[in-house]
């Protein structure tokens, strides 16, 4: 009797084990909004400001930073620069690199009408998204390919407030 007490007392402690190690890996926070929603978003380049607006009420601001040539609409893949114009959410990552991330609809039609009769390739993938290893050791505030980055903690609540169709309005 002692002897299966004592396998199952072992047992248990190794169940515990391993879920004390489960629970030490670092997964994304989500977060649960109840709050009014979120009606568009606008983020001013030049200012480094983003705020989520429902109607004319500013729900947060948050600071940010920008791709490697932060100056400018993006005009093709690889520029450094992030869109400027009107776009929507279109998807969400909840697995991302850069801890969780929010797309925009980048290129729109616009967008690949002004590439092609350039003659450079549009590029893609344009999200709002936190720090990931990149962000972490980035001496410049301005160190993505084009998107939008904010901190992991607050990437996590704008991954619970804006929800895919909401506007986001980009300003020089």
């Amino acid at each position: 009797m002692r002897r299966d007490f004592l396998k199952l007392m072992l047992g248990g402690a190794s169940l515990l084990a391993i879920a004390g190690c489960a629970s030490q890996t670092i997964e994304p926070r989500f977060l649960s909004y109840d709050g009014p929603p979120v009606t568009r978003v606008e983020l001013y380049k030049s200012q480094r400001m983003m705020r989520l607006f429902s109607g004319n009420t500013v729900l947060k601001q948050y600071n940010f930073g920008l791709g490697f040539a932060p100056v400018g609409n993006k005009l093709y893949e690889g520029d450094g620069k992030t869109p400027e114009g009107l776009y929507y959410v279109d998807r969400r990552n909840p697995k991302s690199r850069y801890h969780l991330s929010v797309g925009i609809d980048y290129p729109n039609e616009r967008d690949k009408a002004r590439a092609l009769a350039a003659g450079v390739p549009v590029g893609s993938d344009i999200f709002i998204h936190g720090q990931g290893p990149e962000g972490r050791v980035a001496k410049e505030r301005d160190w993505t390919a084009g998107c939008v980055a904010v901190t992991d903690s607050e990437i996590e609540e704008i991954y619970a407030m804006v929800k895919d169709g909401t506007p986001v309005m980009i300003y020089p």
